[in-house]
Protein backbone atom coordinates (compact mmCIF):
# COMPACT_ATOMS: atom_id res chain seq x y z
CA UNK A 1 0.00 0.00 0.00
CA UNK A 2 2.76 2.44 1.00
CA UNK A 3 4.69 1.71 -2.20
CA UNK A 4 1.65 2.43 -4.38
CA UNK A 5 0.91 5.71 -2.58
CA UNK A 6 4.54 6.78 -2.83
CA UNK A 7 4.69 6.01 -6.54
CA UNK A 8 1.53 8.03 -7.15
CA UNK A 9 2.75 10.97 -5.07
CA UNK A 10 6.08 11.03 -6.93
CA UNK A 11 4.28 10.97 -10.28
CA UNK A 12 2.02 13.84 -9.17
CA UNK A 13 4.96 15.95 -8.04
CA UNK A 14 6.92 15.33 -11.22
CA UNK A 15 3.87 16.11 -13.34
CA UNK A 16 3.28 19.41 -11.53
CA UNK A 17 6.93 20.33 -11.96
CA UNK A 18 6.99 19.62 -15.69
CA UNK A 19 5.60 23.08 -16.50
CA UNK A 20 7.89 25.89 -17.67
CA UNK A 21 6.39 28.09 -14.93
CA UNK A 22 3.16 28.41 -12.98
CA UNK A 23 0.19 30.71 -13.47
CA UNK A 24 0.89 32.95 -10.51
CA UNK A 25 -2.65 34.38 -10.36
CA UNK A 26 -4.06 30.83 -9.99
CA UNK A 27 -1.74 29.49 -7.32
CA UNK A 28 -4.39 28.52 -4.78
CA UNK A 29 -6.48 26.83 -7.48
CA UNK A 30 -3.40 24.76 -8.30
CA UNK A 31 -3.42 23.03 -4.92
CA UNK A 32 -6.19 20.48 -4.19
CA UNK A 33 -8.62 20.22 -1.33
CA UNK A 34 -8.48 17.25 1.01
CA UNK A 35 -12.13 16.74 1.95
CA UNK A 36 -13.95 16.73 -1.37
CA UNK A 37 -13.93 20.44 -2.14
CA UNK A 38 -15.93 23.34 -0.67
CA UNK A 39 -19.67 22.99 -0.11
CA UNK A 40 -20.53 26.11 -2.13
CA UNK A 41 -19.70 29.77 -2.49
CA UNK A 42 -19.06 31.77 0.65
CA UNK A 43 -17.90 35.10 1.97
CA UNK A 44 -15.46 36.03 4.71
CA UNK A 45 -13.71 39.18 5.89
CA UNK A 46 -16.48 41.45 4.56
CA UNK A 47 -15.41 43.90 7.28
CA UNK A 48 -12.39 43.93 9.62
CA UNK A 49 -14.68 43.00 12.51
CA UNK A 50 -15.55 39.74 10.71
CA UNK A 51 -11.93 38.53 10.97
CA UNK A 52 -10.55 38.72 14.52
CA UNK A 53 -7.13 37.41 15.55
CA UNK A 54 -5.60 37.32 19.03
CA UNK A 55 -1.98 36.37 19.59
CA UNK A 56 -1.40 33.61 22.18
CA UNK A 57 1.68 33.71 24.41
CA UNK A 58 2.86 31.32 27.12
CA UNK A 59 4.43 34.08 29.23
CA UNK A 60 3.80 37.68 30.27
CA UNK A 61 6.18 40.66 30.49
CA UNK A 62 8.04 40.90 33.81
CA UNK A 63 7.22 44.54 34.57
CA UNK A 64 10.77 45.90 34.41
CA UNK A 65 13.57 46.28 31.87
CA UNK A 66 14.70 48.37 28.89
CA UNK A 67 11.96 47.28 26.50
CA UNK A 68 8.43 48.70 26.55
CA UNK A 69 5.97 45.98 25.55
CA UNK A 70 2.63 47.20 24.17
CA UNK A 71 -0.45 44.99 23.87
CA UNK A 72 -2.23 46.61 20.92
CA UNK A 73 -5.36 46.16 18.86
CA UNK A 74 -5.12 47.29 15.25
CA UNK A 75 -7.45 47.38 12.25
CA UNK A 76 -6.77 48.30 8.62
CA UNK A 77 -3.01 48.26 9.17
CA UNK A 78 -0.30 45.70 8.45
CA UNK A 79 2.07 44.73 11.24
CA UNK A 80 4.96 46.19 9.22
CA UNK A 81 3.07 49.51 8.98
CA UNK A 82 2.49 49.41 12.74
CA UNK A 83 6.19 48.85 13.41
CA UNK A 84 7.22 51.67 11.08
CA UNK A 85 4.82 54.13 12.72
CA UNK A 86 5.89 53.03 16.19
CA UNK A 87 9.57 53.52 15.36
CA UNK A 88 8.88 57.03 14.07
CA UNK A 89 6.74 58.01 17.04
CA UNK A 90 9.27 56.71 19.56
CA UNK A 91 12.25 58.01 17.56
CA UNK A 92 14.02 54.65 17.45
CA UNK A 93 15.50 52.54 14.65
CA UNK A 94 13.25 49.91 13.02
CA UNK A 95 15.51 47.18 14.45
CA UNK A 96 14.54 48.34 17.97
CA UNK A 97 10.94 47.21 17.39
CA UNK A 98 10.09 43.60 18.18
CA UNK A 99 7.12 41.43 17.17
CA UNK A 100 6.30 37.75 17.51
CA UNK A 101 4.44 37.47 14.20
CA UNK A 102 2.69 39.26 11.38
CA UNK A 103 -1.06 39.83 11.58
CA UNK A 104 -3.60 40.48 8.84
CA UNK A 105 -4.35 44.00 7.60
CA UNK A 106 -8.07 43.59 6.88
CA UNK A 107 -8.88 42.35 10.36
CA UNK A 108 -9.14 43.31 14.00
CA UNK A 109 -5.99 41.87 15.58
CA UNK A 110 -4.39 41.93 19.01
CA UNK A 111 -0.68 41.34 19.54
CA UNK A 112 2.37 42.34 21.55
CA UNK A 113 4.92 44.82 20.14
CA UNK A 114 8.12 45.82 21.94
CA UNK A 115 10.16 49.05 21.73
CA UNK A 116 13.70 49.39 23.06
CA UNK A 117 13.67 52.48 25.28
CA UNK A 118 16.67 52.25 27.63
CA UNK A 119 16.62 54.94 30.28
CA UNK A 120 13.49 56.68 29.06
CA UNK A 121 9.74 56.35 28.88
CA UNK A 122 7.58 56.14 25.79
CA UNK A 123 6.33 59.53 24.54
CA UNK A 124 3.34 60.79 26.51
CA UNK A 125 1.44 61.31 23.25
CA UNK A 126 2.08 57.76 21.98
CA UNK A 127 -1.33 56.30 22.84
CA UNK A 128 -3.22 59.18 21.22
CA UNK A 129 -0.96 59.17 18.15
CA UNK A 130 -1.49 55.45 17.64
CA UNK A 131 -5.24 55.86 18.10
CA UNK A 132 -5.29 58.24 15.14
CA UNK A 133 -3.80 55.40 13.05
CA UNK A 134 -6.46 52.89 14.13
CA UNK A 135 -4.36 51.28 16.89
CA UNK A 136 -5.54 50.96 20.50
CA UNK A 137 -2.99 50.42 23.26
CA UNK A 138 -4.62 47.95 25.66
CA UNK A 139 -1.65 47.44 27.98
CA UNK A 140 1.90 48.76 28.42
CA UNK A 141 4.47 46.78 30.44
CA UNK A 142 8.26 46.78 30.73
CA UNK A 143 10.37 43.67 29.98
CA UNK A 144 14.14 42.98 29.98
CA UNK A 145 14.24 41.58 26.44
CA UNK A 146 13.10 42.42 22.93
CA UNK A 147 10.13 40.47 21.59
CA UNK A 148 11.49 37.85 19.18
CA UNK A 149 9.85 36.42 16.08
CA UNK A 150 8.12 33.10 16.59
CA UNK A 151 7.99 33.08 20.39
CA UNK A 152 4.17 33.07 20.46
CA UNK A 153 2.31 29.78 20.83
CA UNK A 154 -0.23 30.55 18.14
CA UNK A 155 -3.28 32.63 17.31
CA UNK A 156 -6.95 32.56 18.30
CA UNK A 157 -9.42 33.24 15.51
CA UNK A 158 -13.04 34.42 15.46
CA UNK A 159 -14.28 34.47 11.86
CA UNK A 160 -17.70 35.34 10.48
CA UNK A 161 -18.52 33.34 7.34
CA UNK A 162 -21.65 33.57 5.18
CA UNK A 163 -23.07 32.36 1.88
CA UNK A 164 -24.60 29.31 0.25
CA UNK A 165 -21.98 26.93 1.68
CA UNK A 166 -23.13 27.81 5.20
CA UNK A 167 -26.71 26.82 4.35
CA UNK A 168 -25.62 23.47 2.91
CA UNK A 169 -27.15 20.55 4.85
CA UNK A 170 -23.68 19.01 5.30
CA UNK A 171 -22.03 22.15 6.65
CA UNK A 172 -21.98 21.08 10.31
CA UNK A 173 -20.77 17.61 9.38
CA UNK A 174 -17.97 19.07 7.27
CA UNK A 175 -16.94 21.44 10.08
CA UNK A 176 -16.81 18.55 12.56
CA UNK A 177 -14.75 16.47 10.11
CA UNK A 178 -12.20 19.26 9.68
CA UNK A 179 -11.85 19.72 13.42
CA UNK A 180 -11.51 15.96 14.00
CA UNK A 181 -9.31 14.95 11.02
CA UNK A 182 -7.49 18.22 10.30
CA UNK A 183 -6.84 20.22 7.13
CA UNK A 184 -3.84 20.61 4.81
CA UNK A 185 -1.30 22.95 6.37
CA UNK A 186 -0.88 24.99 3.19
CA UNK A 187 0.81 28.34 3.24
CA UNK A 188 -2.07 30.71 2.47
CA UNK A 189 -2.53 33.32 -0.25
CA UNK A 190 -1.13 36.07 1.98
CA UNK A 191 2.31 34.50 1.62
CA UNK A 192 2.27 34.87 -2.17
CA UNK A 193 1.03 38.45 -2.42
CA UNK A 194 -1.50 40.02 -4.77
CA UNK A 195 -2.21 37.71 -7.71
CA UNK A 196 0.66 35.50 -6.54
CA UNK A 197 3.23 37.98 -7.82
CA UNK A 198 5.62 37.46 -4.89
CA UNK A 199 6.48 34.06 -6.37
CA UNK A 200 7.60 35.59 -9.67
CA UNK A 201 9.63 38.16 -7.76
CA UNK A 202 11.21 35.41 -5.67
CA UNK A 203 12.14 33.45 -8.77
CA UNK A 204 13.75 36.51 -10.37
CA UNK A 205 15.79 37.30 -7.26
CA UNK A 206 16.95 33.69 -6.85
CA UNK A 207 17.92 33.32 -10.51
CA UNK A 208 20.26 36.32 -10.41
CA UNK A 209 21.48 35.48 -6.92
CA UNK A 210 19.72 36.49 -3.70
CA UNK A 211 21.08 39.57 -1.95
CA UNK A 212 19.94 40.97 1.39
CA UNK A 213 19.45 44.43 -0.08
CA UNK A 214 16.92 43.01 -2.57
CA UNK A 215 14.90 41.25 0.13
CA UNK A 216 15.62 42.80 3.52
CA UNK A 217 12.87 40.98 5.39
CA UNK A 218 13.53 37.63 3.69
CA UNK A 219 9.94 37.60 2.40
CA UNK A 220 10.91 36.36 -1.06
CA UNK A 221 12.93 33.50 0.39
CA UNK A 222 9.90 32.53 2.46
CA UNK A 223 7.67 32.74 -0.61
CA UNK A 224 9.84 30.32 -2.57
CA UNK A 225 10.05 27.85 0.32
CA UNK A 226 6.30 28.08 0.86
CA UNK A 227 5.59 27.29 -2.78
CA UNK A 228 7.83 24.21 -2.71
CA UNK A 229 6.24 22.98 0.52
CA UNK A 230 2.75 23.42 -0.93
CA UNK A 231 3.81 21.47 -4.03
CA UNK A 232 4.88 18.48 -1.93
CA UNK A 233 1.72 18.67 0.18
CA UNK A 234 -0.47 18.90 -2.94
CA UNK A 235 1.16 15.81 -4.46
CA UNK A 236 0.55 13.86 -1.26
CA UNK A 237 -3.07 15.01 -1.09
CA UNK A 238 -3.68 13.90 -4.68
CA UNK A 239 -2.24 10.49 -3.85
CA UNK A 240 -4.14 10.28 -0.54
CA UNK A 241 -1.07 10.05 1.72
CA UNK A 242 -0.91 13.52 3.25
CA UNK A 243 -2.09 12.27 6.65
CA UNK A 244 -0.73 8.72 6.47
CA UNK A 245 2.80 7.38 6.84
CA UNK A 246 5.18 6.62 4.01
CA UNK A 247 8.49 4.91 4.69
CA UNK A 248 11.10 7.34 5.98
CA UNK A 249 8.82 9.98 7.48
CA UNK A 250 9.83 12.72 9.87
CA UNK A 251 6.87 13.19 12.21
CA UNK A 252 5.87 16.28 14.15
CA UNK A 253 4.27 16.00 17.58
CA UNK A 254 0.96 17.85 17.61
CA UNK A 255 1.09 21.24 19.28
CA UNK A 256 4.87 21.25 19.75
CA UNK A 257 7.97 21.95 17.69
CA UNK A 258 9.31 18.46 18.40
CA UNK A 259 9.79 15.90 15.66
CA UNK A 260 11.23 12.43 15.23
CA UNK A 261 12.29 10.09 12.43
CA UNK A 262 10.73 6.66 12.09
CA UNK A 263 13.40 4.12 13.02
CA UNK A 264 11.36 0.94 13.36
CA UNK A 265 11.00 1.18 17.14
CA UNK A 266 7.25 1.73 16.77
CA UNK A 267 5.06 -0.67 14.83
CA UNK A 268 3.13 0.42 11.76
CA UNK A 269 -0.08 -0.15 13.74
CA UNK A 270 1.08 2.20 16.52
CA UNK A 271 2.04 4.93 14.07
CA UNK A 272 -1.27 4.55 12.24
CA UNK A 273 -3.17 4.89 15.52
CA UNK A 274 -1.17 7.98 16.52
CA UNK A 275 -1.80 9.57 13.11
CA UNK A 276 -5.52 8.81 13.33
CA UNK A 277 -5.75 10.38 16.79
CA UNK A 278 -3.97 13.55 15.67
CA UNK A 279 -1.06 12.96 18.05
CA UNK A 280 1.51 13.15 15.24
CA UNK A 281 1.66 14.49 11.69
CA UNK A 282 3.87 13.81 8.66
CA UNK A 283 6.08 16.78 7.75
CA UNK A 284 7.25 18.38 4.53
CA UNK A 285 10.39 20.31 3.60
CA UNK A 286 11.11 24.01 3.85
CA UNK A 287 13.90 23.90 1.29
CA UNK A 288 17.46 25.02 1.96
CA UNK A 289 20.92 23.73 2.76
CA UNK A 290 21.49 20.70 4.98
CA UNK A 291 20.03 17.23 5.28
CA UNK A 292 16.33 16.62 4.71
CA UNK A 293 16.24 14.17 7.71
CA UNK A 294 13.90 11.90 5.77
CA UNK A 295 14.96 8.61 4.19
CA UNK A 296 13.62 5.90 1.87
CA UNK A 297 10.37 6.83 0.09
CA UNK A 298 9.92 10.29 1.58
CA UNK A 299 13.51 11.29 0.84
CA UNK A 300 13.15 10.16 -2.77
CA UNK A 301 9.92 12.09 -3.10
CA UNK A 302 11.35 15.31 -1.68
CA UNK A 303 14.60 14.99 -3.64
CA UNK A 304 12.50 15.31 -6.78
CA UNK A 305 11.93 19.00 -5.96
CA UNK A 306 15.27 20.26 -7.38
CA UNK A 307 14.51 18.42 -10.62
CA UNK A 308 11.05 20.00 -10.80
CA UNK A 309 11.96 23.52 -9.67
CA UNK A 310 15.76 23.85 -9.99
CA UNK A 311 15.86 27.65 -10.07
CA UNK A 312 14.05 27.92 -6.74
CA UNK A 313 15.88 25.09 -4.97
CA UNK A 314 19.37 26.00 -6.15
CA UNK A 315 18.72 29.68 -5.47
CA UNK A 316 17.61 28.94 -1.90
CA UNK A 317 20.67 26.79 -1.27
CA UNK A 318 22.99 29.48 -2.62
CA UNK A 319 21.25 32.03 -0.39
CA UNK A 320 22.30 29.90 2.59
CA UNK A 321 18.81 29.23 3.97
CA UNK A 322 18.79 26.25 6.34
CA UNK A 323 16.45 23.33 5.66
CA UNK A 324 13.52 23.07 8.08
CA UNK A 325 10.36 20.96 8.41
CA UNK A 326 6.67 21.85 8.68
CA UNK A 327 3.68 19.58 9.50
CA UNK A 328 1.61 18.59 6.48
CA UNK A 329 -1.55 18.50 8.57
CA UNK A 330 -3.15 21.14 10.79
CA UNK A 331 -5.70 20.31 13.50
CA UNK A 332 -7.49 23.34 15.01
CA UNK A 333 -8.02 23.36 18.77
CA UNK A 334 -10.46 25.11 21.13
CA UNK A 335 -13.00 25.05 18.31
CA UNK A 336 -16.66 25.93 18.41
CA UNK A 337 -19.35 27.24 16.09
CA UNK A 338 -22.10 29.78 16.78
CA UNK A 339 -24.87 30.65 14.36
CA UNK A 340 -25.28 34.31 13.51
CA UNK A 341 -28.15 33.73 11.05
CA UNK A 342 -29.35 30.12 10.73
CA UNK A 343 -30.32 28.68 7.32
CA UNK A 344 -33.99 28.74 8.36
CA UNK A 345 -33.78 32.38 9.44
CA UNK A 346 -31.92 33.25 6.25
CA UNK A 347 -34.57 31.55 4.12
CA UNK A 348 -37.38 33.40 5.89
CA UNK A 349 -35.59 36.74 5.56
CA UNK A 350 -34.29 36.19 2.04
CA UNK A 351 -30.69 36.71 3.22
CA UNK A 352 -27.51 34.67 3.57
CA UNK A 353 -26.94 32.25 6.42
CA UNK A 354 -23.91 33.22 8.51
CA UNK A 355 -21.90 31.64 11.28
CA UNK A 356 -19.06 32.50 13.66
CA UNK A 357 -16.18 30.03 13.68
CA UNK A 358 -13.85 30.01 16.69
CA UNK A 359 -10.57 28.09 16.80
CA UNK A 360 -6.89 28.24 17.75
CA UNK A 361 -4.01 27.52 15.37
CA UNK A 362 -0.28 27.08 16.08
CA UNK A 363 2.09 29.82 14.95
CA UNK A 364 2.84 29.87 11.25
CA UNK A 365 -0.48 28.34 10.25
CA UNK A 366 -3.13 30.02 8.11
CA UNK A 367 -6.86 30.17 8.86
CA UNK A 368 -7.44 30.16 5.10
CA UNK A 369 -6.37 26.50 5.12
CA UNK A 370 -9.52 25.68 7.06
CA UNK A 371 -11.79 28.12 5.22
CA UNK A 372 -10.95 26.75 1.76
CA UNK A 373 -12.21 23.31 2.83
CA UNK A 374 -15.58 24.90 3.69
CA UNK A 375 -16.27 27.63 1.14
CA UNK A 376 -15.39 28.55 -2.43
CA UNK A 377 -13.95 32.05 -2.66
CA UNK A 378 -11.68 33.72 -5.24
CA UNK A 379 -8.95 34.30 -2.63
CA UNK A 380 -8.94 30.68 -1.45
Amino acid sequence: MSEALFTEALAELQSAGSEAWVKEAELMQRWPHAHGGPLGAGHFRQSPEDFQVTELMDFVPEGHGEHQWLWVEKRGLTTDDLCRHLANLCEVAPRDIGIAGLKDKLAVTQQWVSVWLPGREAPASLTDALAELGVRVLASVRHPRKLKRGVHRGNRFALKVSGEAIAHPDFITRWETLIREGVPNYFGPQRFGHQGHNLGRARAVLVRGWRKRDDRSGMLLSTARSFLFNEVLAARIKSRCWATALTGEVFSLNGTGSRFVTDGSESAETLTARLASGDIHPTGPLWGTGRLETHSQVAELEQALPKCWPQLCIGLEQAGVKTERRPLRLIPSQSRLEWDVTPVQASDAGSDASVWLYFDLPRGSFATGLLRELIAHPLL
